[in-house]
């Protein structure tokens, strides 16, 4: 399914298929909200028309929103940062990433992939 956007306490979704949309609650989306963008394709699971989860790809690319610069001398420590994507999650990210820039999540565990 492709999802559309957020409504209040849902999240609709588009079957690509006959264009039919659902609504699928907060507490179903569980942490699988972290990693959505508008028009990203999911897969559903339904039993009787009623969504029972959502099954994330196991990557996603987002853009970071913000991060603080690294210093000049951090970079070779290996250290990270906080860093906020679009979908608004706060991950950790290498000192040398900045804003602007897009980064591979692991949606398993919300953990740094690498640069885009």
């Amino acid at each position: 399914m492709q999802y559309l956007y957020h409504d209040g306490d849902a999240y609709v979704f588009m079957d690509t298929a006959d264009f039919s949309q659902i609504n699928i609650s907060e507490e179903t989306m569980g942490d699988a909200k972290n990693y959505l963008l508008e028009n990203g394709m999911v897969n559903v699971a339904l039993h009787e028309g009623i969504p029972l989860f959502v099954d994330m790809p196991t990557s996603v690319e987002l853009e970071v929103t913000y991060t603080e610069p690294g210093l000049q001398g951090d970079r070779s420590t290996g250290g990270t940062k906080p860093a906020t994507v679009e979908t608004g999650l706060q991950i950790q990210v290498p000192l040398f990433i900045v804003t602007g820039e897009k980064v591979k999540v692991d949606t398993r565990d919300g953990s740094y992939l690498g640069r885009v």
